[in-house]
């Protein structure tokens, strides 16, 4: 398993640029310092070539990523209507529960002509 071609080139790109930045640094800052410069040059280049997400190279995932942070709209709620709304579902809520009422109210008094019936023909039954 080797490298692909686009992977070889980034790293020869990674590579060279940060040896440049370490030969031309090294007589000004030392050795240490220049390496810590050329860290920052040489991730971006090297994680181009190395990098996917999803199917995007490095380069988009970043862009896609800064635009997120830098360039996003503030979503802002617009109500319309919306006290209509809630004042339609609480009239149909009381109406659901008046007629729950209602039918609760019809079946006990089924239930109480009922009984009544049966105690009548109990007690014509009993008098036979």
């Amino acid at each position: 398993m080797g490298l692909t071609a686009k992977q070889l080139v980034y790293s020869i790109l990674a590579l060279g640029s940060g040896c440049l930045i370490v030969f031309l640094l090294y007589e000004k800052i030392g050795l240490t310092f220049s390496c810590y410069v050329a860290v920052p040059v040489v991730a971006p280049i090297a994680l181009c070539g190395f990098y996917s997400y999803n199917g995007m190279g490095f380069r988009e995932v970043f862009t896609r990523y800064m635009r997120s942070i830098f360039r996003n709209k503030t979503l802002v709620f617009k109500s319309s209507g919306y006290r209509d709304m809630v004042s339609e579902i609480r009239a149909k809520e009381e109406a659901e529960k008046r007629a729950a009422v209602r039918k609760v109210k019809e079946e006990r008094k089924r239930v109480q002509k009922e009984r009544v019936k049966c105690r009548i023909r109990c007690f014509f039954k009993k008098k036979k």
